[in-house]
């Protein structure tokens, strides 16, 4: 068994709690059935906001699912970076698995497909 990291990263059009909430839950559901793991695969969850994300801790929509209650989830800024992709969520979902580093499939949604154009192509390819 290793320990994966599993990035994702999402937007949102507006800093509103509802969009956020909504579109962590979008992230995550997708990088579970990108990658086949239950809550209890878990070691912990990071999120990222950028700065103009103010309006709930994007952690409440994953709290909030049934199984993910005892996950530990960790909030905190992404680095200010000038220039950089705004209103957007990031997360890394630590899994123990016995998959290899290849098999793990990254989830980029929205406007964050532009962060990682190289790991979209790749991931559509492996689901398709």
């Amino acid at each position: 068994m290793y320990l994966r990291g599993i990035r994702g990263a999402t937007t949102v059009e507006r800093n509103e709690a509802e969009e956020i909430l909504a579109a962590t839950s979008e992230l995550l559901q997708a990088i579970i059935e990108a990658n086949d793991f239950l809550p209890e695969d878990i070691g912990s969850v990071f999120i990222t906001v950028t700065a103009d994300i103010t309006a709930i801790f994007p952690a409440v929509a994953i709290r909030s699912l049934v199984g993910w209650e005892l996950v530990p989830l960790m909030c905190s800024l992404e680095v200010p970076v000038e220039n950089a992709l705004p209103k957007c969520i990031r997360l890394m979902v630590q899994v123990n698995t016995t998959k290899s580093q290849a098999e793990i499939n990254h989830v980029y949604l929205k406007e964050a497909k532009k962060l990682r154009p190289d790991i979209v192509k790749l991931t559509n390819e492996a689901t398709r």
